[in-house]
């Protein structure tokens, strides 16, 4: 009895204990904000891309050279997860005028397009993201102005009016909302030292809060302190030492005792460390000549040289545009892009004035780091993938006169071959669904149908690239203005270098990207009929009676049907199989009785069950032409085919070699625009690396601009003049 009572006890004691337990708060509320945070960082990682092009500034037809870096935004180091980027030129009107897809290697990627002649004269916009970055456009994607000059065109200038701050939608633009009532936050970041922030509240809030509340500091997802300061009075007090905050834009936020966000302030702490690369060329030579140019990048404190990427353009200099610099970008970059303008204007952060600064700062907000959504019990859901392996094509499956969304069904995906190649997806609540591709330069013939085909219904493959842009109304310059000097001698020289035929694009192509051996997606079959082994049979029907055993060809009033005996209970399945050509799914035994027997090539079967994930075949036979093209075959109008590459070939700049007399003295002229570009010079173990090009005819100062990012996080910007004379 006694032993009853006392368990009774020791139980009814856990109980209270539990409930006391599950009703308290969180005994420490800094490691709380610390894990919420760094989960939310993790979970919702931000992309930046920077894009360094050859010039600003063209002439209608050139070529455009341009090289990506892909940054994980917490890290400053290249971004390796990433493998494709969207780049876009984008007209006055927000039209694309070329859209390419870019592969990334390790978070750099070189790109070319060629300019349409036909451009009118105005102000275009160079714009890239990627997959990921897709679902928090407009605001973050890579964004910058170029010019483009048409001299044989009289049609005004067009550029866009306005700092872009509205959207065609609503975005995922983070802003946290603020209970501050009672507190303000201010800070006085003028100390070389020391931060000195400011807490002012009334006695409510300290009475609310028991004198209490919570400092967190971070930087681009970096946090640099997380605190329980003290209220002493009406004005409180709160000292930093600078050597503990992160380079860059820092985001200081306080809470009150129930964690709740209520006051936030964003100051700049600049970047104290000196570029990492020295570059050692000539100041001035002549036309014709060779130019080398030595590199060296400094050690990092293990002794190695940490330089991944860097790319190099030798161009014009204009004198009245300050080309965009990574280390510059890469301080606001898109995280803190409120308005198009921040995106893409070149903010050299070290040269203002810590007052200028802070005017700058008063109107930003992250797009980033937002504690509503680090604070909820859950995180967002996002629409697009982060293609680190495979390239993602979306589309939907529409059904109805209305052209609804179809739910719930499957649609199949096949590519013709010799080896089959089979991926099944299922429509969600709006009929989306989405296949994953190898990323390489191939073109692949994709045909897309629905599991089962029914009338009205159509399958829409959507556009990789993103329709969602920053709006802008246009201004039209209607003031007669002078082409500047520099562009009518760019002009000229285009001109020439047409009418001779002369040309800056190489016949090779990068980046080649070994493409993986197809393999069938069902493996060795049992049957593998060569027929070419057999006497030539006239009709497939007999094909199918004479040479494979338990495996039915037969006509019926609508048409055929293949049935398959089960190899355990030796009788047809009461389903079809799966039935294929080249490769490809279809629905109808038609198309194979149709066939020409002295066509195929081979019919593989299985005889058992087969899965693909969810998705169960009651045997499988895919007859295979020689051609293995699936062509000449009649297809249900609801479905897709279409020639799709994952990403674009890119051709590598030439630039001619003048080592030879003949060569240097020939009369054929020379006026390259742009003199020399590298997309990518990686430096050897020491560091270092020498590149080596010729001047042209052209007789101008011209710019050698480097762009790069080491393998620490470091970023790499360095201009050199060169004055090339006769």
């Amino acid at each position: 009895m006694i032993n009853k009572k006392l368990t009774a006890i020791l139980i009814l004691v856990l109980i209270m204990l539990l409930q006391n337990l599950s009703g308290q708060k969180p005994a420490n509320m800094t490691d709380l904000l610390t894990h919420k945070f760094q989960d939310y960082v993790s979970s919702v990682p931000r992309e930046e891309i920077f894009v360094h092009s050859d010039r600003d500034a063209f002439i209608s037809g050139e070529d455009i050279w341009f090289s990506i870096y892909l940054i994980d935004r917490q890290s400053s180091k290249p971004s390796s997860e990433s493998k494709i980027a969207y780049f876009e030129l984008l007209n006055p009107d927000n039209r694309p005028i070329v859209q390419k897809k870019l592969w990334l290697n390790g978070g750099f990627g070189p790109g070319h397009i060629v300019l349409p002649d036909t451009l009118s004269t105005g102000t275009y916009t160079i714009r890239a993201y990627t997959s990921w970055m897709k679902n928090f456009l407009p605001y973050n994607s890579f964004s910058k102005e170029v010019r483009v000059y048409n001299s044989f065109s009289s049609r005004t200038f067009k550029k866009k009016n306005g700092n872009g701050s509205h959207m065609n939608n609503t975005g995922n633009m983070a802003i946290t909302s603020f209970d501050n009532k009672g507190v303000t936050l201010k800070a006085d970041n003028l100390k070389p030292e020391i931060l000195d922030i400011f807490i002012q509240s009334d006695d409510n809030f300290r009475s609310q809060n028991n004198n209490q509340v919570y400092l967190f500091i971070q930087t681009h997802g970096n946090i640099d302190q997380v605190s329980i300061e003290r209220l002493t009075g009406e004005n409180t007090k709160i000292s930093v030492s600078k050597k503990q905050l992160t380079s860059g834009i820092n985001q200081i936020t306080i809470f009150n005792i129930k964690g709740q966000p209520v006051g936030e302030k964003y100051i700049y702490t600049s970047v104290k460390s000196r570029t990492p690369l020295t570059i050692r060329c000539v100041d001035s030579t002549g036309t014709r000549r060779k130019i080398s140019i030595g590199l060296e990048m400094e050690k990092a404190l293990n002794g190695q040289a940490g330089l991944s990427n860097i790319s190099i353009s030798v161009a014009p200099e204009t004198n009245d545009h300050i080309a965009l610099d990574l280390s510059d970008y890469l301080i606001f970059g898109t995280e803190f892009a409120n308005s198009q303008s921040l995106a893409v204007k070149n903010i050299n952060a070290n040269e203002l004035s810590p007052e200028e600064m802070n005017n700058l700062l008063q109107n930003v907000k992250s797009n980033w780091i937002n504690w509503d959504a680090i604070l909820a019990d859950s995180l967002p859901v996002f629409n697009y993938p982060m293609e680190k392996e495979n390239h993602s094509i979306s589309g939907r499956l529409l059904s109805g006169d209305k052209k609804t969304g179809d739910a719930g069904k499957f649609v199949l995906l096949s590519i013709p071959g010799k080896a089959a190649g089979f991926q099944y997806a299922r429509t969600n609540d709006h009929g989306g669904f989405s296949f994953n591709l190898h990323i390489d330069e191939k073109v692949k013939d994709l045909i897309i149908v629905p599991d089962i085909i029914s009338k009205n219904q159509s399958i829409n493959i959507e556009s990789p690239f993103s329709d969602q842009y920053f709006k802008s109304d246009l201004k039209t310059d209607t003031t007669n203005n002078a082409i500047p000097d520099y562009i009518s001698v760019m002009s000229v020289n285009y001109q020439i270098r047409k009418l001779y035929g002369a040309n800056s694009v190489k016949d090779s192509l990068y980046p080649v990207i070994p493409v993986p051996r197809i393999k069938r997606f069902y493996g060795k079959p049992d049957d593998e009929l060569k027929l070419k082994d057999y006497i030539a049979l006239p009709v497939m029907q007999e094909v199918f009676f004479e040479l494979l055993a338990g495996v039915s060809l037969k006509s019926k009033k609508s048409g055929y049907d293949i049935t398959i005996n089960s190899p355990v209970s030796s009788k047809p399945y009461d389903s079809p199989p799966g039935l294929f050509i080249d490769g490809v799914a279809i629905k109808d035994a038609s198309l194979i009785a149709g066939l020409e027997p002295d066509v195929v090539d081979e019919i593989d079967v299985v005889r058992s069950k087969y899965y693909v994930g969810d998705y169960l075949f009651y045997g499988i036979v895919n007859v295979i032409t020689k051609a293995a093209d699936f062509n000449n075959l009649t297809f249900p109008d609801n479905s897709v085919r279409l020639p799709y590459r994952a990403i674009d070939q890119v051709n590598p700049f030439m630039s001619p070699d003048y080592s030879s007399p003949d060569k240097r003295n020939s009369r054929i002229p020379d006026y390259r625009n742009t003199l020399y570009w590298n997309p990518s010079v990686i430096p050897d173990k020491s560091g270092k690396a020498a590149i080596d090009f010729w001047t042209s005819d052209f007789i101008s100062d011209f710019v050698v601009n480097i762009q790069g990012v080491t393998a620490e996080g470091k970023a790499v910007s360095v201009k050199k003049i060169i004055k090339v004379r006769k």
